[in-house]
Protein backbone atom coordinates (compact mmCIF):
# COMPACT_ATOMS: atom_id res chain seq x y z
CA UNK A 1 0.00 0.00 0.00
CA UNK A 2 2.42 2.54 -1.36
CA UNK A 3 -0.25 5.49 0.39
CA UNK A 4 0.58 3.87 3.59
CA UNK A 5 4.02 4.05 2.99
CA UNK A 6 4.42 7.55 2.10
CA UNK A 7 2.48 8.76 4.79
CA UNK A 8 4.11 6.49 7.48
CA UNK A 9 7.69 8.50 5.91
CA UNK A 10 6.01 11.69 6.27
CA UNK A 11 4.92 11.48 10.18
CA UNK A 12 7.95 10.33 11.10
CA UNK A 13 9.70 12.83 8.98
CA UNK A 14 7.78 15.30 10.89
CA UNK A 15 8.23 14.06 14.16
CA UNK A 16 12.44 14.48 13.53
CA UNK A 17 11.96 17.77 12.63
CA UNK A 18 9.88 18.78 15.44
CA UNK A 19 12.80 17.08 17.64
CA UNK A 20 15.14 18.73 15.74
CA UNK A 21 13.41 21.72 16.87
CA UNK A 22 13.87 21.25 20.38
CA UNK A 23 16.95 19.24 20.71
CA UNK A 24 15.27 15.90 21.12
CA UNK A 25 16.12 12.87 20.10
CA UNK A 26 13.51 11.41 17.87
CA UNK A 27 14.03 7.92 19.59
CA UNK A 28 12.28 9.43 22.59
CA UNK A 29 8.93 9.75 20.51
CA UNK A 30 6.43 6.84 19.96
CA UNK A 31 4.23 6.90 17.49
CA UNK A 32 0.84 5.35 18.31
CA UNK A 33 -1.16 4.23 15.22
CA UNK A 34 -4.43 4.97 15.88
CA UNK A 35 -6.53 2.12 14.40
CA UNK A 36 -10.23 2.75 15.21
CA UNK A 37 -11.47 3.53 11.58
CA UNK A 38 -8.98 1.11 9.50
CA UNK A 39 -9.12 -1.88 8.26
CA UNK A 40 -6.90 -4.74 9.06
CA UNK A 41 -5.11 -4.76 5.94
CA UNK A 42 -4.00 -1.51 6.69
CA UNK A 43 -3.05 -2.28 10.22
CA UNK A 44 -0.95 -5.31 9.29
CA UNK A 45 0.18 -3.39 6.45
CA UNK A 46 1.53 -0.50 9.09
CA UNK A 47 3.15 -3.55 11.05
CA UNK A 48 4.93 -4.75 8.18
CA UNK A 49 6.16 -1.14 7.95
CA UNK A 50 8.02 -1.75 11.09
CA UNK A 51 5.44 -0.04 13.25
CA UNK A 52 4.80 -1.95 16.87
CA UNK A 53 2.62 0.95 18.99
CA UNK A 54 -1.66 0.58 17.91
CA UNK A 55 -4.09 2.76 19.83
CA UNK A 56 -7.85 2.08 20.15
CA UNK A 57 -10.52 3.64 21.75
CA UNK A 58 -12.68 0.90 22.43
CA UNK A 59 -11.85 -2.21 24.27
CA UNK A 60 -13.55 -4.53 21.88
CA UNK A 61 -12.71 -2.81 18.59
CA UNK A 62 -9.03 -3.50 20.01
CA UNK A 63 -9.83 -6.83 21.04
CA UNK A 64 -10.78 -7.61 17.44
CA UNK A 65 -7.53 -5.33 16.05
CA UNK A 66 -5.19 -7.30 18.20
CA UNK A 67 -6.59 -10.84 17.29
CA UNK A 68 -6.90 -9.94 13.32
CA UNK A 69 -3.08 -8.76 13.69
CA UNK A 70 -1.75 -11.82 15.61
CA UNK A 71 2.04 -10.11 16.50
CA UNK A 72 3.15 -10.92 19.72
CA UNK A 73 5.37 -8.11 19.72
CA UNK A 74 2.50 -5.75 19.02
CA UNK A 75 2.19 -3.21 21.79
CA UNK A 76 -1.58 -2.09 22.79
CA UNK A 77 -2.37 0.98 24.28
CA UNK A 78 -6.09 1.53 25.03
CA UNK A 79 -6.64 5.70 24.71
CA UNK A 80 -9.83 6.19 24.70
CA UNK A 81 -12.68 6.91 28.34
CA UNK A 82 -12.25 3.24 29.38
CA UNK A 83 -15.32 1.93 31.98
CA UNK A 84 -15.10 0.51 35.13
CA UNK A 85 -16.83 -2.51 34.04
CA UNK A 86 -14.50 -3.25 30.84
CA UNK A 87 -11.32 -2.73 32.93
CA UNK A 88 -11.13 -6.53 33.05
CA UNK A 89 -11.64 -7.23 29.33
CA UNK A 90 -8.96 -4.97 28.37
CA UNK A 91 -6.26 -6.69 31.13
CA UNK A 92 -7.01 -10.11 29.99
CA UNK A 93 -6.96 -8.77 26.59
CA UNK A 94 -3.63 -7.50 26.45
CA UNK A 95 -4.25 -3.66 27.11
CA UNK A 96 -1.09 -3.33 29.93
CA UNK A 97 -1.00 0.33 28.81
CA UNK A 98 -4.07 2.46 29.57
CA UNK A 99 -3.79 6.57 28.77
CA UNK A 100 -7.21 7.30 30.00
CA UNK A 101 -7.46 6.93 33.68
CA UNK A 102 -9.20 9.46 35.60
CA UNK A 103 -10.47 8.40 38.50
CA UNK A 104 -10.27 7.07 42.01
CA UNK A 105 -12.78 4.62 41.55
CA UNK A 106 -11.44 2.82 37.75
CA UNK A 107 -8.32 2.70 39.81
CA UNK A 108 -9.27 0.53 42.58
CA UNK A 109 -11.09 -1.70 39.81
CA UNK A 110 -7.47 -1.94 37.73
CA UNK A 111 -5.53 -2.88 40.65
CA UNK A 112 -8.16 -5.38 41.45
CA UNK A 113 -7.95 -7.20 38.52
CA UNK A 114 -4.52 -7.01 38.11
CA UNK A 115 -4.01 -8.86 41.17
CA UNK A 116 -6.31 -11.73 40.13
CA UNK A 117 -4.42 -11.73 36.60
CA UNK A 118 -1.03 -11.38 38.51
CA UNK A 119 0.41 -8.65 35.64
CA UNK A 120 1.02 -5.22 35.92
CA UNK A 121 -1.13 -2.43 34.25
CA UNK A 122 1.02 0.32 33.27
CA UNK A 123 -1.08 3.40 33.33
CA UNK A 124 -1.08 7.35 32.66
CA UNK A 125 -3.43 9.66 34.30
CA UNK A 126 -5.95 11.41 32.16
CA UNK A 127 -5.79 15.03 32.63
CA UNK A 128 -8.68 17.41 31.50
CA UNK A 129 -6.04 20.60 31.66
CA UNK A 130 -8.21 22.77 29.07
CA UNK A 131 -10.70 22.30 31.20
CA UNK A 132 -13.69 21.61 28.27
CA UNK A 133 -16.79 20.08 29.68
CA UNK A 134 -16.77 17.35 26.71
CA UNK A 135 -13.64 16.21 27.83
CA UNK A 136 -12.72 13.35 30.41
CA UNK A 137 -10.39 13.80 32.89
CA UNK A 138 -9.13 15.07 36.59
CA UNK A 139 -8.70 18.39 37.08
CA UNK A 140 -5.38 19.61 37.56
CA UNK A 141 -5.80 20.28 40.86
CA UNK A 142 -7.12 16.69 41.89
CA UNK A 143 -4.29 15.01 39.70
CA UNK A 144 -1.90 14.61 42.64
CA UNK A 145 -4.49 12.64 44.84
CA UNK A 146 -5.17 10.61 41.70
CA UNK A 147 -1.62 9.88 41.68
CA UNK A 148 -0.84 9.42 45.09
CA UNK A 149 -3.59 6.44 45.31
CA UNK A 150 -2.32 5.21 41.96
CA UNK A 151 0.97 5.06 43.20
CA UNK A 152 0.14 3.03 46.26
CA UNK A 153 -1.25 0.51 44.00
CA UNK A 154 1.02 -2.60 44.08
CA UNK A 155 -0.12 -3.76 40.53
CA UNK A 156 -0.28 -0.40 39.03
CA UNK A 157 2.77 1.94 37.72
CA UNK A 158 1.95 5.68 37.09
CA UNK A 159 4.00 6.17 33.69
CA UNK A 160 2.99 9.26 33.62
CA UNK A 161 0.11 11.94 32.23
CA UNK A 162 -2.50 12.40 29.34
CA UNK A 163 -4.49 15.02 27.91
CA UNK A 164 -6.39 16.34 24.82
CA UNK A 165 -6.30 20.15 23.74
CA UNK A 166 -9.11 21.41 22.39
CA UNK A 167 -9.81 20.99 18.73
CA UNK A 168 -8.51 24.02 16.47
CA UNK A 169 -7.18 24.65 13.17
CA UNK A 170 -4.15 26.25 14.16
CA UNK A 171 -1.72 24.14 16.26
CA UNK A 172 0.13 26.78 18.03
CA UNK A 173 -3.27 27.36 20.78
CA UNK A 174 -2.78 23.97 21.41
CA UNK A 175 0.86 24.56 22.96
CA UNK A 176 -0.03 26.55 26.42
CA UNK A 177 -2.35 23.13 27.26
CA UNK A 178 0.87 20.96 26.33
CA UNK A 179 3.08 23.30 28.08
CA UNK A 180 1.02 22.99 31.56
CA UNK A 181 0.69 19.14 31.26
CA UNK A 182 4.53 18.78 31.39
CA UNK A 183 4.87 21.34 33.79
CA UNK A 184 2.34 19.38 35.90
CA UNK A 185 3.98 16.22 35.68
CA UNK A 186 6.92 17.59 36.43
CA UNK A 187 5.71 18.77 39.75
CA UNK A 188 4.14 15.67 40.45
CA UNK A 189 7.35 13.57 40.43
CA UNK A 190 8.94 16.04 42.56
CA UNK A 191 6.48 15.75 44.82
CA UNK A 192 5.71 12.21 45.00
CA UNK A 193 9.43 11.24 44.59
CA UNK A 194 8.59 8.72 41.50
CA UNK A 195 9.71 8.81 37.91
CA UNK A 196 6.93 10.01 35.56
CA UNK A 197 8.51 9.88 31.78
CA UNK A 198 5.46 10.23 29.27
CA UNK A 199 3.19 12.87 28.20
CA UNK A 200 1.00 11.03 25.73
CA UNK A 201 -0.56 14.47 24.05
CA UNK A 202 -0.69 15.37 20.37
CA UNK A 203 -2.51 14.02 17.56
CA UNK A 204 -2.52 14.56 13.86
CA UNK A 205 -3.36 18.25 13.99
CA UNK A 206 -1.18 19.15 16.59
CA UNK A 207 1.15 16.48 17.12
CA UNK A 208 4.52 18.73 16.69
CA UNK A 209 3.91 21.40 18.82
CA UNK A 210 3.21 18.22 21.30
CA UNK A 211 6.92 16.72 21.08
CA UNK A 212 8.57 20.38 21.10
CA UNK A 213 6.24 20.55 24.66
CA UNK A 214 7.74 17.32 25.42
CA UNK A 215 5.25 14.54 24.27
CA UNK A 216 6.99 11.30 24.08
CA UNK A 217 4.14 9.51 23.15
CA UNK A 218 1.68 10.61 20.11
CA UNK A 219 -1.52 9.47 19.00
CA UNK A 220 -2.02 9.83 15.15
CA UNK A 221 -4.28 8.34 12.75
CA UNK A 222 -5.54 10.43 10.03
CA UNK A 223 -2.05 11.53 8.86
CA UNK A 224 -1.59 7.89 8.47
CA UNK A 225 -4.61 6.74 6.47
CA UNK A 226 -6.35 9.32 4.73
Amino acid sequence: MPRIEENLQAVRERIAAACARCGRDPAEVTLVAVTKTVTDIEVAELYRLGVRDFGENRVADGLVRKNGLAADDARWHLIGHLQRNKAADALVGGFLRIHSVESAKLIAVLDKECAKLGVTAEILLEVNVSGEESKYGVTPDGAEALARQAAACPNLTVAGLMTMAPFTDDPETARPYFRRLAELRDDLAARLGVALPHLSMGMTGDFEVAIEEGATLVRVGTALFR
